[in-house]
């Protein structure tokens, strides 16, 4: 199996809050994620997908390709959002920490990818240099 990895970027602001919490129990929780007036951060994505290269071509997939889908899929509904208010695709009262926003991206990229004869392997997502989540698709 060979893996390949497309790297996007985004930006985007959210606030994580908990509404029957009081503000003081959110900002024990969240610290400065909590702030009522949202913050930002410059989010890397790191798509990665597997399979074998084609004879011809040698690609799993034209990285072109793979970047003008996860663009579509993801960045463009992401990109200078509020993750909390603007994303469609994103739940109501889900918080939009690192760790579920490669569940979402994952959910919005798979079968695209399956169509295009490749396997999604991972979602990689840095929020800041020293924080990132991964998803791999394994089921809870």
């Amino acid at each position: 199996m060979v893996y390949i990895t497309r790297i996007e970027r985004f930006n985007a602001a959210h606030k994580l809050w908990v509404d029957k919490w009081s503000e003081e129990h959110n900002r024990k929780v969240f610290g400065k994620c909590s702030n009522k007036n949202w913050h930002g951060h410059n989010y890397t994505l790191h798509v990665t997908i597997k399979g074998r290269p084609d004879p011809d071509t040698g690609f799993i997939m034209d990285v072109k390709k793979l970047s003008t889908l996860i663009i579509s899929e993801v960045i463009e509904h992401l990109d200078h959002s509020n993750l909390n208010l603007d994303v469609e695709f994103i739940p109501k009262g889900m918080q939009p920490t690192t760790e579920n926003l490669v569940l979402v991206i994952w959910d919005r990229l798979k079968e695209p990818i399956e169509q295009a004869n490749c396997q999604l392997h991972a979602i990689k997502l840095w929020e800041t240099d020293t924080i990132y989540a991964e998803y791999y698709g394994e089921s809870f």
